[in-house]
């Protein structure tokens, strides 16, 4: 018993979290009452009252005791939780949302590319220009692709030595599979800014480092932007 019921909360929170997150329950909604989700999911009053609280914990929902649990307000989630990002990826995630993900790259990447540059090791900075490598030969390929895009984004953070940025992978990796699927498209185009991204930092040069990261982002929410002129228009 007591080894399944972690993989039925885990269960319970990604239904309810994608309901959540793809607008089937909105924002000031109410979740079905304990009763009605024990009964739906086969699941004990424990295990609902656990899920609630990773998803209050996410900033998903309040839990009250007398009235339920109410769905919060979008601003209120944690936008940074990878969980999070990947239920939006799976259900309504928006325009303004990808751009919204996409500018926090632009505030966090360059800044974690500069400081790879200044304190990867060898072996890290060789892991960089490797994963560009992969990129590059894996183009055609939109599954590997976004592996080896993953991969050069995720060696970067890991070679900054910062903890919070390194705290930060799991989301920028959800971010990286919420986005991709929409700029597929500028994957070669933006090869070369991915290459002189490994190049400063495999060079120790943390000013180029940080505007060639710039440039890779640049590009990306370029791509966003120009999808969703198309989108409305």
């Amino acid at each position: 018993m007591t080894k399944t019921k972690p993989n039925r909360t885990t269960a319970l929170v990604e239904a309810l979290g994608i309901r959540i997150a793809s607008g089937q329950i909105l924002p000031g909604a109410y979740l079905p009452s304990e009763g009605e989700l024990e009964q739906e999911f086969g699941v004990s009053r424990t295990v609902v009252r656990e899920a609630a609280k990773i998803l209050s914990a996410k900033g998903l929902v309040t839990v009250r005791q007398r009235t339920g649990t109410r769905v919060e307000p979008r601003e209120r989630w944690q936008w940074l939780d990878g969980e999070l990002i990947a239920w939006l990826s799976r259900g309504r995630i928006s325009h303004d949302e990808l751009m919204a993900f996409a500018e926090a790259r632009q505030i966090i990447e360059p800044g974690a590319a500069a400081l790879a540059a200044l304190r990867a090791t060898d072996l890290e900075r060789q892991a960089i220009l490797d994963t560009y490598r992969r990129m590059e030969r894996d183009q055609k390929n939109p599954t590997a692709a976004v592996a080896a895009d993953k991969a050069f984004h995720m060696s970067i953070l890991a070679a900054t030595h910062n903890p919070v940025l390194q705290s930060l992978r799991q989301a920028i990796e959800s971010i990286l599979d919420a986005v991709f699927p929409h700029t597929v498209g500028a994957f070669a185009a933006n090869l070369e800014n991915h290459a002189a991204v490994a190049e400063a930092i495999a060079a120790g040069d943390s000013i180029a480092a940080r505007h060639a990261m710039e440039a890779v982002l640049d590009r990306t929410s370029g791509f966003l932007g120009h999808a969703r002129e198309q989108a409305t228009s």
